[in-house]
């Protein structure tokens, strides 16, 4: 039996029962810690209100009759009494958030201003599957300003202001230069206000990445936020920064196109694929269109760059004087890959051309590279 719950944890995210066991698995949707309303990876924010209400619906489905409820990554809990009670407290989390965040939204503080408010109920603060191990309440509750609010918060002074490295050029010419605003920062680390002390020490960094007194006390700031935090993700991006002052950029171990993932897309999502790598600027004055026949999915795709945007649609049949590619959808993914070679593709027939073959290249060429091993605490 299925309870589909879009919007909360993941976009098609479900829960389900097994009736003959009387056992619940709430997926993500009710674990032993505070979840993500808004990874600090990054995602699009998730719905706190429909996740809690989901769990009510939980609950009316099979709190009368289930014996243990257990989720995706952590342990079960058994006992109808105790497995309800547990369900009921994680859906007053969500919504307790929720709501509290919206009605200061209402009394006109902002995302940052609430994050610092918000204090979770005492029964939900005592219990340790609310705590803020994954998510956090600090990070949720801007999540859901974010939500419903967006990134501008109503103070005409935060809506056009300088970049960040601009902004810190001038900060710290404010106090005097670097030397002098690491001398602030120094006294703000030694009197345990960790926070100010990266704040100003960012400054100094993205004026000059190579003054080594910032990188120093940078490092070592972050690296006491990191032993102090409760919450995972939170320990581990200070102690990343703190990682990286120290001994360098160190990339991500993270593959993020693996051959199952990227055998599985869709002809559409590979061209949204492409679509995102163009870079826009050098492609502003190109045109080119391209038709596509996927033999396999047996449909028929025109791809068209203009004003320095690739759109994409289906189409009953290749556009009169377009370059039409005729191929597989998976020879389509190592075109796009390069684990397909075009010139040996045509020569042994996996790929024929009506039209100039050059025109994929000429695409190709428009592509940014990816580059994740991108620097996180200097410009």
């Amino acid at each position: 039996m299925f309870q589909v719950t879009p919007g909360t944890e993941a976009p098609a995210e479900m829960n389900f029962y097994f009736p003959d066991r009387r056992a619940l698995c709430a997926a993500e949707n009710a674990t032993h810690n505070l979840h993500n309303i808004l990874t600090i990876r990054g995602a699009v924010v998730r719905d706190a209100h429909a996740w809690a209400h989901y769990l009510t619906e939980t609950i009316a489905l099979w709190g009368e009759e289930l014996e243990v409820v257990f989720a995706s990554h952590h342990w079960p809990i058994w006992e109808r009494e105790r497995a309800v009670e547990f369900l009921a407290m994680q859906r007053d989390l969500y919504l307790y958030l929720h709501d509290q965040t919206l009605r200061l939204i209402n009394q006109g503080y902002v995302g940052d201003e609430i994050a610092e408010l918000l204090q979770l109920p005492p029964a939900l603060e005592a219990a340790w599957h609310t705590h803020d191990y994954y998510g956090s309440v600090s990070h949720n509750v801007k999540a859901i300003y974010q939500r419903y609010i967006g990134w501008y918060d109503g103070n005409p002074a935060r809506l056009w202001p300088h970049p960040p490295a601009e902004a810190a050029r001038r900060h710290v010419a404010a106090m005097g230069g670097a030397d002098a605003t690491v001398q602030v920062a120094q006294q703000a680390y030694d009197e345990g206000d960790y926070r100010w002390a990266v704040e100003l020490l960012n400054h100094v960094l993205f004026t000059d990445e190579t003054h080594a007194g910032a990188r120093a006390l940078q490092a070592d700031a972050l690296e006491q936020l990191g032993f102090g935090s409760e919450n995972g993700t939170w320990r581990s991006a200070f102690l990343a920064g703190a990682a990286e002052l120290r001994h360098g950029q160190f990339g991500t171990p993270t593959v993020t196109a693996s051959a199952d993932i990227l055998g599985a897309l869709t002809v559409p999502q590979v061209f949204d694929s492409i679509a995102v790598r163009v870079d826009g600027p050098r492609a502003w004055d190109q045109y080119l269109l391209l038709s596509w026949m996927i033999t396999d999915t047996g449909t028929t795709h025109v791809t068209e760059l203009r004003n320095g945007a690739l759109n994409h649609r289906v189409s009953p049949a290749p556009v009169a004087g377009s370059t039409t590619f005729t191929l597989t959808r998976p020879t389509l993914i190592g075109l796009v890959t390069g684990t397909v070679d075009l010139k040996a593709g045509i020569a042994d027939g996996t790929v024929t051309v009506d039209g100039d073959p050059a025109d994929l290249q000429r695409l190709v060429d428009l592509l940014a590279p990816v580059n994740p091993d991108f620097a996180i605490v200097t410009p």
